[in-house]
């Protein structure tokens, strides 16, 4: 039989222990550095511990719909704030109905307040709207000359033939608002860029817009299809002032209540302009998904990519192809966002497949919050803060230092329990706690401001429970070396051959362990799904800790005398464990034959 060969690994897996320790000591000092590099050193705390804010919402019926308001739209509302604020589910947002017509939302310290107080309340109604007319944001003067008008109106003759002149001066007023030159030549904001082009319409100068000239009566903007608004809407158009946010909010607010079927003024996000808008052509409702994208290499940005429904996406083809064919700027399409208008490209042909992306002027955070909005769906609700009140964690505070004093008492009396029965062994034991509470503390504390975790009861009592699994795993293992002693092995051998049969038992453990965190999680709301959590992932370190160093740790020290030898004081004492004398092989003799004289 061939001899094997040098440095092979043997059978039992015994491999290289002391690269493995040496790796997953590493790995804790990549994490507590990356702790502290992260200017955070403690793990961000849930509501019922650190306190927050907490604000009611009071429903309101749309209108059109007076009977919007029952248990079925209100839970449906509930849900979908829920997981605008709680995104991956762990943040520890609470959003609960309260009565008939009111939602609760409890947001921890730590997060931003208004932040998330703008995403429960918005509505996200995403409707594209033709334009029918666009002229600048300002309020329209009346046909009152300005004294402050450098091109005022001579006389009714001539203002045909100062057309020209006109929008020069408009293209300089639009300029003025805006501090950089892309409030007037560029879109400020967002634009469709799925076959869907930033036309010049977007400025003044394009739309064939007067822009701000005092002279401009009624009707803002007469070379651009002005007749064929109602009077009603143009003077609606004309008393718009989009200067102010203020004004914005109103308008907003106005355009956000009116009717689907109606034609509405709307103004753009930066006040720049307003517009005279359709009826919506396609709803919000028909955007199945949105994500925020990163789009470096054209050189967009941060984008916000929508898939329609495939309805959606047949009304949206059909429209695109309509207003393809119209001229400035009856070819734009405005995108109405709760009644704003957040950009209203023109449209040179029409836009099939379904899909289309909105770019221009997004952050991180920005495209992530329309995204995040865009894909949850429009709430069936409208809803006004009826109340928000801070709230303090003393309740909280009193009721975790009675649950730390009761877990310190537990860790105690199982300390005493492993070192009275193990010995030597408890102190791995001991060990693989510390590293499986080092791992546990500084995941948690990352994981506050890479997902927004919070710790809160529930979570510190699932990491309790945490120490229970982690302890039985050291026990199945620790059985099984003894086990294997008791048959009349020594150490070393002992230790290899009583891991594969440990190793399955803890993973069916923990599998099972991780399985009912794992539905607990998916089935739970608010503070469950905290504890569900903090299971699942005590229970994967558990695995990590048994498998990269209590396994390593056993085989150096099956290595040392006071544990190889059976020690009295190792907890491996052979005549402590009933051994058997050692194991010996037999000899077998081979027959002799009879040889012939």
């Amino acid at each position: 039989m061939a001899a094997p060969k040098k440095g092979r690994r043997s059978p039992g897996g015994q491999g290289r222990p002391g690269r493995t320790l040496v790796l997953i000591v590493i790995a804790m000092v990549a994490l507590v550095g990356g702790m502290f590099a992260s200017g955070t050193s403690t793990p961000r705390l849930g509501i019922d511990l650190a306190g927050g804010t907490s604000f009611t919402l009071q429903a309101r019926n749309q209108p059109g719909k007076p009977n919007a308001i029952n248990e079925t739209n209100m839970k449906t509302a509930a849900g979908i704030m829920e997981r605008r604020v709680n995104g991956l589910g762990v943040s520890e947002a609470e959003v609960q109905t309260q009565g008939t017509n009111h939602i609760v939302v409890n947001i921890p310290k730590g997060t931003d307040a208004k932040q998330a107080r703008q995403q429960v309340g918005t509505t996200a109604q995403l409707g594209f709207r033709p334009v029918l007319t666009a002229t600048t944001g300002a309020k329209t003067p009346s046909a009152t000359p300005s004294p402050s008008a450098s091109s005022g109106k001579k006389d009714d003759g001539k203002k045909g033939d100062d057309k020209k002149d006109d929008k020069k001066d408009g293209e300089k007023a639009e300029g003025k608002p805006s501090a950089t030159p892309s409030a007037s030549n560029t879109t400020q904001g967002r634009a469709v860029t799925s076959a869907l082009k930033k036309g010049p319409a977007e400025t003044p100068s394009a739309s064939g817009s007067p822009s701000a000239k005092p002279s401009d009566s009624a009707s803002p903007q007469p070379s651009t299809g002005g007749d064929q608004i109602p009077a009603a809407l143009q003077k609606q158009l004309a008393d718009l002032d989009c200067s102010t946010p203020q004004a914005r909010s109103q308008a907003s607010e106005k355009a956000a209540n009116a009717k689907p079927t109606d034609q509405v003024v709307s103004c753009k996000e930066d006040g720049t302009q307003k517009y005279a808008l359709g009826p919506v052509a396609v709803e919000g409702t028909d955007v199945k998904d949105a994500s925020a994208v990163f789009e470096a290499q054209s050189g967009q940005g941060w984008i916000v990519q929508m898939d329609f429904t495939g309805a959606g996406g047949k009304k949206f083809a059909d429209v695109t192809g309509k207003l393809a064919a119209k001229p400035q700027p009856q070819n734009q399409f405005a995108i109405v966002l709760d009644g704003q208008t957040i950009s209203a490209p023109s449209v040179s042909k029409a836009i099939p497949g379904g899909q289309a992306t909105i770019s221009g002027g997004f952050t991180q955070q920005s495209a992530e919050d329309l995204a995040n909005m865009l894909s949850y769906g429009a709430l069936p609700l409208s809803f006004k803060i009826a109340d928000e009140t801070t709230v303090t964690a003393a309740l909280g505070g009193e009721q975790l230092e009675a649950g730390l004093i009761a877990g310190a008492i537990g860790l105690a009396l199982v300390i005493v329990y492993l070192v009275a029965y193990y010995r030597g062994l408890a102190l791995v034991a001991l060990a693989s706690l510390a590293v499986s509470a080092i791992l546990t503390y500084t995941i948690m504390t990352l994981l506050g401001p890479a997902i927004g975790f919070a710790l809160n009861l529930p979570a510190v009592c699932g990491a309790i429970v945490a120490i229970g699994i982690t302890a039985d795993s050291f026990i199945v293992y620790f059985e099984r070396i003894r086990d294997e002693i008791r048959e009349g092995r020594t150490l070393r051998p002992a230790v290899e051959r009583g891991w594969p049969r440990a190793r399955r038992t803890i993973l069916v453990s923990d599998f099972v362990s991780f399985l009912a965190a794992f539905v607990l999680f998916i089935v739970t709301v608010g503070k469950v799904k905290g504890f569900a959590f903090t299971l699942g992932l005590t229970t994967l370190l558990d695995v990590v800790v048994v498998f990269f160093f209590t396994k390593p740790l056993m085989t150096l020290l099956a290595r040392r005398k006071f544990f190889a030898n059976g020690h009295p004081w190792s907890g491996l004492d052979p005549k402590r464990l009933g051994a058997k004398p050692p194991l010996r092989r037999r000899r077998t003799t081979a027959p002799t034959e009879t040889k012939e004289a």
